[in-house]
């Protein structure tokens, strides 16, 4: 007869099979690709062929969250990981029945949100998401300095050239976004050339503007971010390393008890034999 502990021993070879790893992928990108072509005028067969396409990705996506949470030795153990809580809200929240209600475009762009799970699910992903969250607080200090210098600039180009083209630089809102377009380099040289026909040397003020905005912040957003992503690869594998041994010792544990589970059915046959022999 089969134990708790035999059932969680398949339930953790599954999971940690690559194969059902990429087939759950697989369903995820599907999942999505589902959603989109719901976007299309479609034939009602299609249609309802979709709707039970969808309920059936569904029950996988549960199936699979069960599957994994079987898999832990104790249930709490999944929750302890923040990807693993990221993924059973989203199963948790797509289970929510809006479809014939008036909600039923939230309860599509919640499905739509499983296409997320594939940050969970591929390594890589998961280290870039990381590095984004740790390195928004040092690029917001980038960010800040970036604005002070959008500010000081766009004061600047109001005083200077507000007469030149008040729809560019009339008021501080209009020259920000004009020291944007300069800074994407969408047509900038238009808006140079028309200042430089009243301002000979204003061309000073755009190439120093764009040295700042997108040679110097540019390179310290980047500087911050592959900064974080070199530690983020280390704390992954640091984090591989420890989840292997304790892989490892998690599986000589379950050795080791199914011996001594085998020992003790042979001791009690043994004396079941001895107890037979004297009578």
């Amino acid at each position: 007869m089969m134990t708790w502990l035999d059932f969680q021993q398949k339930f953790q070879v599954i999971r940690d099979n690559k194969a059902f790893e990429m087939f759950v992928i697989t369903v995820i990108i599907f999942s999505s690709l589902m959603i989109g072509i719901r976007t299309y005028n479609l034939h009602p067969i299609a249609e309802s062929a979709l709707v039970f396409l969808d309920y059936a990705v569904t029950l996988f996506f549960l199936i699979e969250i069960i599957i994994r949470m079987a898999a832990e030795p104790r249930v709490r153990d999944f929750f302890k990981k923040g990807w693993n809580i990221f993924d059973f809200v989203i199963v948790v929240v797509s289970l929510i029945p809006l479809d014939d209600s008036e909600y039923a475009l939230i309860a599509r762009m919640l499905r739509l949100f499983r296409v997320m799970r594939l940050i969970s699910f591929i390594p890589e992903l998961r280290v870039l998401v990381s590095a984004l969250i740790s390195a928004m607080p040092r690029m917001g200090y980038v960010a800040l300095l970036m604005f002070i210098i959008f500010y000081l600039y766009a004061v600047i180009g109001n005083l200077m050239f507000s007469q030149i083209n008040p729809q560019l630089w009339g008021d501080l809102g209009l020259a920000l976004l004009t020291l944007f377009r300069v800074a994407t380099f969408e047509d900038w040289t238009d808006v140079m050339y028309e200042t430089m026909t009243v301002y000979g040397l204003s061309w000073i003020y755009y190439i120093t503007f764009i040295f700042f905005s997108a040679f110097v912040f540019l390179n310290m957003m980047i500087g911050i971010v592959v900064e974080v992503l070199d530690e983020e690869h280390k704390k992954m594998e640091a984090e591989n390393m420890a989840e292997s041994l304790a892989d490892e010792q998690s599986a000589q544990a379950s050795y080791e008890s199914r011996i001594e589970s085998e020992i003790a059915d042979l001791h009690a046959k043994l004396d079941l034999l001895i107890a037979q022999n004297q009578k």
